[in-house]
């Protein structure tokens, strides 16, 4: 994985389920994850492997949705010999403000 988000950053990601009474459009994204036309959008994190996010794959908007995502199986992502990105320029911010979201 290019770009490993550190520690510090892994850290402000709330515990899974600290947010389930958060309404979805509230719920700020963490972290997001890219390769090709796939993207993953971080709002919740285990501490030690789990990411509860939104993953849209292949750029199927239609059929994109919100689920767990194991950080070691995101990390071990590879087309050829580019891998998986964590965005080093992605900004916090709220469910409701990421474009691609939908359905929200």
């Amino acid at each position: 994985m290019w770009n490993v988000p550190k520690q510090e950053q892994l850290d402000l990601i709330p515990r899974l389920y600290s947010t389930e009474n958060t309404v979805l459009a509230e719920k700020i994204v963490y972290l997001h994850f890219f390769i090709g036309g796939c993207d993953w959008y971080i709002v919740e994190y285990d501490g030690e492997d789990l990411f509860f996010g939104y993953a849209i794959l292949n750029g199927d908007i239609l059929n994109a949705e919100w689920g767990y995502i194991s950080f070691t199986e995101l990390r071990e992502i590879k087309v050829g010999f580019v891998e998986i990105d964590c965005d080093l320029h992605w900004e916090q911010k709220p469910v409701s403000e990421v474009p691609l979201i939908r359905n929200w």
